[in-house]
């Protein structure tokens, strides 16, 4: 948590509570609250901390980028917001995850199956790892819409599939549990006897015309030809479109892009985020960018969080951020991008790497690569302290 008490906060505290109540009552409820997330890892008996004190929001329509070096813990906070890690080998020490007013780490495998896809989707940095080699593109997209939505066969209405709609009992079906009517190899089973019915060949034509409207969506030419491709007859940008035409296939209201330009050259990686910029105004639904590039943030985000060897150190607006970076280790990643002028013969870099999470150092992460570290860093874990309204830092020496 936040651990600073602004004087809004302190004359808060003096109000009835009958007031205050009605105040929090009339706030927005932000779309993901991650409070005091921890996580660790198990390896035999030892616990190894991989995710340290994570406090983040995102707001409905809000972009924000978390950046830092590889092995900071971006793609595991992330992974964590719809529980995709195994446990074990991962466990939830303490914290919450609040996404769309629920917490994520209360909810049951059903209610999980509801979120993932339903309300956040994945895009993930490697698309030919992702998608199935053997499976034609359009059979992997129409997968998604029969998990998470309904069309009606008569107009193509896209209809939301209601919460809890799969334990929802079935006429005729008597003799196959709720839950097991929801595992993939049943579901595409009954799938297959429903196409051979006259309101499932409808049913299957109106999902066909989905599918061509979301590789359209993505601007994928001549859709109804790639449909039948099968994901090695397609670029690296181009999977990378179809990966987020599956993932904005269940309508989610928060999309995780976790480094979707990876691999790709610089004139995909512009189109690739061009286009995540007009399915977002297009569609409305917010956006948690992973990436390590400091170069797309400015265009991207509202808000960065600055992460280091699982803490976040600093999180603020991005103008301000960009401009004005108060942690060290935030001017040192700013301070390391290439520039076209000036006269440097060297390219500016941090000494040392990220430590591994079996041998944190003791107090602050970043001391030993810190170039104001003092004493005192050593001693004592730094607490993410609000400086400025609306900017986070986790350093006492920051001025």
């Amino acid at each position: 948590m936040f651990c600073k008490l602004t004087a809004k906060a302190w004359r808060s505290s003096r109000i009835p509570r009958d007031t205050q109540r009605v105040a929090r009552d009339t706030l927005p409820v932000p779309l993901l609250e991650i409070k005091n997330l921890k996580l660790d890892f198990l390896s035999g008996n030892t616990r190894l901390r991989a995710v340290d004190d994570v406090s983040l929001t995102i707001g409905t329509g809000e972009t924000v980028c978390l950046v830092g070096e590889s092995g900071c813990g971006k793609s595991v906070t992330a992974l964590s917001i719809a529980r995709l890690l195994p446990t074990p080998p991962a466990q939830y020490a303490g914290g919450e995850i609040l996404l769309n007013g629920r917490d994520v780490l209360k909810m049951s495998d059903a209610g999980l199956r509801e979120i993932r896809g339903g309300v956040v989707s994945y895009v993930f940095q490697e698309p030919g790892a992702s998608l199935n080699p053997v499976i034609r593109i359009g059979k992997q997209i129409k997968e998604s819409l029969k998990m998470h939505r309904l069309l009606s066969p008569s107009d193509g209405e896209r209809i939301p599939r209601p919460v809890g709609a799969h334990c929802a009992p079935e006429p005729g079906r008597s003799g196959v549990s709720a839950e097991r009517r929801h595992i993939p190899e049943l579901q595409s089973a009954a799938l297959c006897r429903d196409a051979a019915t006259e309101k499932g060949k409808s049913r299957c034509k109106t999902y066909d015309a989905e599918v061509i409207r979301l590789l359209k969506l993505v601007q994928i030419p001549a859709p109804e030809s790639r449909v039948n491709d099968y994901p090695f007859q397609m670029s690296g940008g181009m999977q990378q479109r179809v990966m987020i035409a599956m993932a904005l296939a269940s309508e989610p209201k928060l999309l995780v892009a976790d480094e979707p330009t990876t691999a790709l050259d610089v004139t995909i990686q512009a189109q690739i985020l061009e286009l995540l910029r007009e399915l977002k105004q297009q569609l409305g639904m917010s956006i948690l960018l992973i990436t390590h590039n400091l170069g797309i943030v400015g265009d991207m985000a509202d808000r960065v969080a600055v992460m280091y060897a699982g803490q976040i150190v600093e999180l603020a607006p991005t103008r301000e951020l960009l401009q004005r970076p108060l942690h060290p280790y935030t001017k040192a990643l700013i301070a390391s991008v290439p520039k076209l002028g000036g006269d440097a013969r060297r390219l500016s870099a941090i000494p040392g790497s990220v430590p591994r999470i079996d041998d944190s150092p003791p107090g602050c992460r970043f001391a030993p690569r810190c170039p104001i570290a003092r004493q005192e860093c050593s001693e004592k874990i730094p607490e993410l302290l609000e400086v400025e309204p609306g900017r986070f830092v986790r350093c006492p020496f920051w001025k």
